[in-house]
């Protein structure tokens, strides 16, 4: 079992910084940012919100609300669009404050895994942070139905999928977690998180993996 401690954090930011990232330019596509937030994952409290078995290190994921205008019900990690004068950093701590309740500062980051350019016509940055043991959360209702924390362990030993689809030359990337299909760009994040992060493959690249068709928009 991964365990939630600082040997984990100096490990995943040794890992990362190791990892030459990979930005992309806007090209016209607006910019948003997500937060990758690593949490301690309790086997008794969180068995009924957790993806992989409960225990040990865990990430958050939400579920989107069914309301939403656009992706209702996806997997996401909690983020949103970077506004202007903000950077990738501000804009991922703004949303986790107003999407999960959850206020981190500066000196939480642990590092940077590449950019993903989506075919909804957006380029995101993902950015690493260490959210604490247990932090105190208050989910938007109006955006999130529900947050899950996504075992480490259970995504170091996720068998990734794959598939070839009529639409695209590029594989849709299909990480299964918990019994359901994360897929990208949410999925080739926490695949890349996997790899780079967690296994430490420096230099592992996932922007060639596909979405799913049902994402396009």
């Amino acid at each position: 079992m991964i365990t939630f401690d600082d040997r984990l954090r100096g490990t995943l930011a040794t890992n990362l910084e190791a990892h030459q990232r990979r930005t992309k330019p806007l090209d016209g596509r607006r910019h948003a940012a997500v937060a990758v937030v690593i949490v301690d994952s309790d086997p008794v409290r969180h068995a009924g919100a957790t993806l992989g078995a409960p225990g040990g290190a865990a990430l958050l994921l939400c579920q989107r609300a069914a309301a939403m205008r656009r992706h209702a019900g996806q997997w996401a990690l909690p983020g949103g669009r970077v506004e202007a004068g903000e950077t990738p950093l501000r804009a991922a701590l703004r949303e986790l404050d107003e999407e999960l309740g959850i206020r981190l500062d500066p000196d939480s980051v642990i590092g940077w895994l590449d950019d993903y350019a989506t075919r909804s016509g957006y380029v995101i940055t993902p950015v690493l942070l260490w959210g604490g043991r247990e932090p105190e959360m208050k989910p938007a209702p109006e955006e999130v139905l529900a947050v899950y924390r996504v075992s480490l362990d259970g995504l170091v030993h996720s068998q990734p999928r794959f598939v070839a689809i009529p639409e695209s030359d590029r594989p849709v990337l299909q990480l299964p977690l918990g019994g359901h299909l994360i897929h990208a760009p949410t999925g080739a994040i926490l695949y890349q998180l996997r790899q780079v992060a967690l296994l430490g493959r420096a230099g592992e690249r996932v922007d060639d993996y596909e979405q799913p068709r049902f994402a396009w928009s």
